[in-house]
């Protein structure tokens, strides 16, 4: 080789160093990797006037999508360590070609956050390469915060809700996370997390149950007048859970605790992202349970109370699935009308703060039979499928302004309703409901600025008791009762 030739391959690897070295400080310092929109998409905003999403010119925009994991990746579904670039953009063809306009995604903690404080090349990697291909066909891309899709460290295997540490470590991703991604328009929002609840008891609960009283009630006196009960000094200085027979102000106490820690938990890691980008938008995927409307048990309400946290939050999310009278089967009127009158309950009390609302899970099955719970299920038709999820979507439309189905194909490894619940089948064919989904896209805009009062005004509704709803087992079903039959008169 020739002295020349030595220069030349000396000056590469140099250049291929310095890359390397540049990337590595990308991936490390949490600034912005790629601060240039070289994409046709245009930073969301929420018009708050409108309670609806605006594009920074002006246009009205409304999530319309799925949730994105592919079949054949397992269960949960293996997002990340089982990427498929090629599959993938076929998989964004095929949602463009259909309507849908942004997709939600799980990030997790084995692949981008193992270790607190530090971002994983792996799952950046995948990461960088899915929002370029996302970018490529003018789709939106929703994250929600790390979860267990693909395993969990050994720190994230305790509550990350109430526990300190565990809440800092949280902090810290997301300033590492959204400080690198500032200034891309095609992230549409960040979801701190997929469906939190906080824990009805552990110990640091129940040192705060402690703190929460004697800040309240400021004696033994005062929490025993309060209560209606004799109160022990042992009892006010360590007090226990209420038992959910006792006093219902004891109750409503201690669900107002569970709704400060989850209060807590919210704002510090909005705030976190808004240190680093104050132009994100935050939100976090309430469950269901988060409005007490219909409870397996009081201890299933989810603290994540839909006012508290408007305050703390950009805009409000809420997940739906039709549970009115157990596992919806399409078999009669009267079930058909009572899930829809819970799902407009539902969503009506998440709108009720004055925050654009987005129903980022719903769905249902269709195109066959189910084998979970044993089989007993009967097989739901794509017909059917499409017919529930339009009218979902139709019951929800005056209060809601973003609609993510729950899955682009059926996932047969499933081990619930996502069986059955895509816009496509395995095979990539589209059921009844993508073409539904198609139609819907084309004019989903149009009257999707919520006008509460007018809402409220033109759908004639009980008042929902919310602190009744946590505190009393009985209140619930007899709201439930009067409000289908308000719903049956005035839809």
């Amino acid at each position: 080789m020739s002295q020349r030739d030595v220069k030349q391959s000396w000056n590469r690897l140099k250049y291929c160093l310095i890359g390397a070295f540049t990337l590595v400080m990308w991936f490390s310092s949490g600034t912005p990797a790629f601060p240039e929109n070289t994409s046709s998409l245009k930073k969301i905003r929420v018009d708050g006037e409108r309670r609806c999403f605006v594009t920074e010119d002006g246009k009205i925009f409304v999530p319309f999508g799925v949730n994105y994991f592919r079949p054949g990746t397992g269960w949960a579904p293996q997002v990340w360590k089982k990427f498929d670039a090629a599959a993938v953009r076929e998989d964004f063809r095929r949602m463009k070609e259909f309507g849908v306009n942004c997709v939600r995604v799980f990030l997790t903690f084995d692949s981008f956050y193992r270790e607190p404080g530090r971002l994983e090349t792996f799952g950046l990697e995948r990461w960088e390469e899915f929002l370029a291909i996302a970018e490529e066909y003018g789709i939106y891309v929703h994250p929600t915060g790390p979860d267990h899709w693909e395993g969990l460290p050994a720190w994230a295997r305790k509550d990350t809700i109430s526990n300190p540490e565990s809440v800092a470590a949280l902090v810290e991703f997301w300033k590492l996370f959204a400080g690198r991604y500032r200034g891309r328009p095609v992230i549409f929002a960040y979801d701190l997390r997929n469906e939190p609840s906080v824990p009805w008891e552990n110990s640091e609960l129940s040192r705060r149950w402690a703190d929460f009283l004697h800040r309240k009630y400021g004696s033994p006196q005062g929490l025993a007048k309060a209560w209606g009960v004799e109160i022990t000094e042992q009892a006010w200085l360590t007090p226990q859970v209420p038992s959910l027979d006792g006093p219902r102000q004891a109750i409503l106490d201690y669900q107002n605790l569970r709704e400060e820690v989850a209060d807590e938990w919210t704002r510090r890691q909005a705030e976190a992202i808004k240190s680093v980008d104050q132009q994100a938008l935050v939100t976090v995927g309430l469950i269901q349970w988060s409005v007490p409307v219909l409870l397996p048990d009081l201890r299933s309400y989810s603290a994540f109370r839909p006012s508290r946290q408007a305050q703390l939050l950009d805009f409000l999310e809420v997940h739906f699935y039709p549970l009115a009278r157990g596992f919806y089967e399409y078999q009669s009127e009267e079930d058909r009308l009572a899930n829809l009158a819970y799902a407009e309950s539902v969503v009506r009390e998440v709108a009720r703060p004055g925050k654009p609302v987005v129903v980022a899970e719903f769905g249902w099955y269709g195109g066959g039979k189910l084998t979970i719970n044993n089989g007993r299920h009967p097989p739901a038709s794509e017909e059917q499928q499409a017919t529930w999820c339009a009218e979902l979507i139709g019951v929800t439309r005056g209060l809601a302004c973003g609609w993510l189905n729950w899955g682009l194909y059926d996932h047969p490894e499933a081990r619930d309703v996502t069986q059955l619940t895509g816009l496509f089948r395995v095979d990539g064919t589209p059921k009844a409901w993508a073409r539904k989904f198609h139609e819907l896209s084309a004019n989903i805009a149009s009257s999707c600025c919520v006008k509460w009062a007018e809402w409220e005004q033109n759908h004639p509704r009980p008042a929902f008791d919310f602190d009744r709803a946590i505190s009393d087992r009985n209140y619930a079903p007899a709201f439930c009762q009067e409000y289908l039959k308000r719903f049956r008169t005035t839809k």
